[in-house]
C-alpha cells in the first residue's frame, strides 16, 4: 500500500484528484463501507516514487492524516491478504490483485520501522514546519 489515510481525515477529497494512480477512494466510493473517511487502495498506490513527496500528502490540509504503510510487495503479502483493514480488488483476468500478482513501487528510503509504526508522511519528508 505504501500510504494509508487515518481517522483524522476530514473527507475534503483534496488527495483524490492529486493521485496519479487513482488509488484513492472517497468515503462514498470506498470499498470499506464501515469507514467514514477516504481510503487508499493498497494494490494501486505507487507512493509517487517519481516525485519528491507523495502527491496525496502534499495536497492534504490535515497534518498527520497520511501515514506510511508497508510496501505492496510479495514480501509483505501476508500483511495485506486477509487483513480486515484492506479490501483488495479482484479482476476477472488476474483474480485477486495480491502483492505477488501486482507489486507496486515503493520508497526504499523509508525504513520498515517507520512504516510499521505508521509514521506521518509529512513528518518523515518534512512537509510541516
Amino acid at each position: 500500500m505504501a500510504v494509508m489515510i487515518t481517522q483524522s481525515c476530514i473527507n475534503c477529497n483534496a488527495c483524490i484528484d492529486e493521485c496519479p494512480a487513482t488509488a484513492i477512494e472517497s468515503v462514498d466510493t470506498s470499498p470499506r463501507t464501515d469507514w467514514e473517511y477516504t481510503y487508499v487502495r493498497p494494490e494501486k498506490c505507487i507512493e509517487c516514487v517519481d516525485g519528491a513527496v507523495p502527491k496525496c500528502a502534499d495536497a492534504c490540509p490535515t497534518e498527520g492524516c497520511i501515514v506510511w504503510d508497508m510496501p505492496y510487495t510479495a514480501e509483505h503479502e501476508e500483511y495485506f491478504v486477509g487483513n480486515s483493514a484492506y479490501v483488495i480488488r479482484e479482476t476477472k483476468k488476474k483474480g485477486l490483485m495480491t502483492p505477488t500478482v501486482s507489486p507496486q513501487p515503493w520508497r526504499e528510503a523509508i525504513d520498515m520501522t517507520a512504516r510499521s509504526a505508521h509514521v506521518s508522511v509529512g513528518e518523515t519528508l518534512k512537509l510541516y514546519n
